[in-house]
């Protein structure tokens, strides 16, 4: 009788040491390993995957492109709570998104250049050096040329509204020359005549294999760095309490596999907006 109970004692016993063993020995999951430059090679594919799920106006990046990957990577770091310690940049999306997105939409621009005022100006109505003003940071003849008004006793472009319809205008003019969204991006940042003599000059027309000034080389990178801590907040190590600091933007993971499912649940008060 004592042989049977010792008997049922071991096998108990190596069935909960096999079973710890069995827990400590599965991979690492992947939305606590994507920390970017530190993804272990077990987790490697699944972050090659993700990379090419990062896209602007549904324009992907390059895949198997070494180069954009560094740069990409470089730009997502930049962007990390880690590095940025605050939250500021949620705050003011969450203020201002939803009277820009409607306005966006309007004038049937992708709702992704909605992250252009956050790289511009960080959502705020100051004034550059160089004479570059409001959200959109308009220098003084090109806001007059999309109609607003700047002098010295009006500057319309320190109003989010105005100034977001004459930014509709400004793109959907670049749009009708470029006929690229990324393009369109980088034009916004270098000038129109910039770009287009880069493209006569390398021939080459895609935005990611281009050889631009470092400013103009990393704005999209901007860009999608910007639109992926807003959207996906707690991988770049913005905790949980920020949610109701977030636009009020509709987040679904763009990859699907049971390791790696950042959905970020928020919720934040609707606007209303009426176009002038």
């Amino acid at each position: 009788m004592i042989k049977k109970h010792l008997t049922t004692c071991s096998i108990i016993l190596v069935l909960f040491v096999a079973t710890k063993v069995f827990i400590y020995g599965t991979p690492v999951n992947l939305f606590k390993s994507i920390k970017f430059g530190e993804i272990p090679a077990k987790a490697e594919s699944s972050a090659d995957t993700y990379y090419n799920s990062l896209n602007f106006a549904n324009e992907s990046l390059p895949l198997g492109d070494d180069q954009v990957k560094w740069r990409m990577n470089k730009m997502l770091k930049a962007h990390n709570y880690e590095n940025l310690q605050t939250s500021q940049l949620h705050r003011k999306a969450a203020q201002w998104f939803p009277l820009i997105e409607p306005i966006l939409k309007a004038y049937g621009i992708p709702e992704d250049f909605k992250y252009v005022p956050l790289v511009e100006s960080g959502l705020k109505s100051g004034t550059s050096p160089k004479g570059a003003s409001g959200y959109w940071q308009f220098m003084p003849q090109t806001a007059r040329g999309l109609g607003l008004r700047v002098n010295g006793n009006v500057d319309e472009r320190q109003q989010l509204q105005k100034s977001t319809v004459a930014a509709c205008k400004y793109l959907k003019s670049l749009f009708r020359e470029l006929n690229n969204w990324t393009l369109v991006a980088a034009a916004y940042n270098i000038g129109e005549g910039g770009l287009k003599r880069q493209i006569s000059r390398q021939n080459q027309d895609n935005y990611f294999k281009m050889k631009l000034n470092r400013e103009t080389a990393s704005y999209v990178y901007k860009l999608i760095s910007m639109k992926e801590i807003i959207e996906n907040p707690a991988l770049y190590g913005y905790t949980t309490k920020h949610r109701k600091l977030l636009a009020d933007i509709d987040i679904r993971p763009r990859v699907k596999y049971p390791e790696f499912n950042p959905i970020i649940e928020h919720n934040a008060t609707i606007m209303g907006l009426q176009l002038l």
